[in-house]
């Protein structure tokens, strides 16, 4: 598996998940920028994502939603602050209703992504901030580091299939 840690810092209100990929940086950026192969990982294998709108671009935005494994929905979006492609990525994420309207009684997070050629593949660092606490904590408990592992292990097979 790529994935190679998952750390909360309750200090930096942050989770940092580190992978490597034999792949190039060029090749990785595409598991986020092409909305089909975002579809192939971005939920836990138990919950695939549809991704409705993708516009990876400075003030674009992605929303998508993942189903369960009883047939619920659960809704969410990215508004995209930063694209340097394929070095970086930079977006807020959020929950939103059925209908697509952002949630604000849920938490919004700020995401980076960093990728880095190294020793003929890519390291992959993501960084999940918080606003405080207690939305890292609520996160946390809805499961979302085992979520975002069990979703980033579907990465390899993706890149091993194109």
């Amino acid at each position: 598996m790529s994935v190679k840690s998952i750390d909360k810092d309750y200090d930096t209100l942050t989770i940092t998940a580190l992978a490597e990929f034999e792949a190039a940086p060029e090749r990785v950026w595409e598991l986020w920028a092409d909305p089909r192969e975002l579809e192939g990982w971005w939920g836990p294998p138990t919950y695939p994502a549809t991704v409705r709108e993708h516009s990876l671009v400075p003030g674009g935005s992605v929303t998508y939603f993942m189903t369960g494994p009883d047939g619920q929905t659960y809704h969410g979006w990215w508004a995209v602050q930063q694209v340097d492609a394929p070095r970086q990525l930079s977006f807020r994420d959020g929950f939103a209703d059925q209908d697509g309207t952002r949630r604000d009684d849920m938490p919004v997070t700020e995401v980076t992504v960093t990728f880095t050629a190294r020793d003929g593949g890519t390291a992959a660092e993501i960084v999940t901030s918080f606003a405080d606490r207690t939305q890292m904590e609520e996160l946390i408990s809805m499961g979302a580091v085992e979520g975002a592992a069990e979703a980033m292990s579907q990465m390899d097979a993706i890149l091993a299939s194109a």
